[in-house]
């Protein structure tokens, strides 16, 4: 969704050059807790009424959060509710991430796997995943049975598959062509 992707990097923006001046993965895990529970549905529903005030949203949500915030984090909370942005919290949060990961050198890696991956193995792919993509990588492991083997790697916009079932795919394409 492009329009949410738009509306969140002025946020996400903002925020991280703030939290450049502070505790970086402190601010992260804080923001990851909030992106969670900004998703619930009720939440989402007590914040679109046109009955509650921003700042009963915002003591709901921070209520919910159970986290100690900063005053730029409440901050910076009040100004999205206040902008009903609420929704693309998330949004905001993801862009966070993607923007502290490129100053730190490194990216998010999505591993698709069909069986579990042991410490050891995952160790020996992601040191091949990082030179293939040439950048430090930090991966998150899912399990997609679906692929009957291999892996299916996804670093920002790059995709790289060597599962079965693409394989299978790339046959049958190139037999009925």
């Amino acid at each position: 969704m492009a329009e949410l992707a738009t509306i969140a990097r002025p946020y996400a923006e903002a925020l991280y050059q703030v939290a450049q001046k502070h505790d970086l993965q402190a601010w992260a895990q804080k923001l990851d807790v909030l992106a969670v529970v900004s998703q619930d549905a009720d939440l989402s529903q007590f914040a679109d009424s046109p009955k509650s005030t921003p700042e009963q949203v915002l003591a709901v949500l921070t209520a919910a959060a159970k986290q100690e915030l900063t005053p730029e984090l409440l901050n910076f909370l009040q100004t999205v509710i206040a902008n009903g942005r609420l929704g693309a919290l998330p949004e905001v949060v993801a862009q966070f991430h993607a923007l502290a990961n490129a100053a730190a050198g490194v990216a998010d890696a999505q591993i698709f796997s069909a069986y579990p991956i042991e410490p050891a193995q995952l160790a020996d792919v992601v040191a091949t995943l990082e030179k293939r993509f040439g950048r430090k990588l930090l991966p998150q492991v899912t399990l997609e049975p679906t692929l009957i083997g291999g892996i299916r790697v996804v670093v920002g916009d790059e995709v790289l598959d060597t599962s079965v079932k693409h394989r299978l795919e790339r046959m049958k394409v190139a037999l009925t062509a």
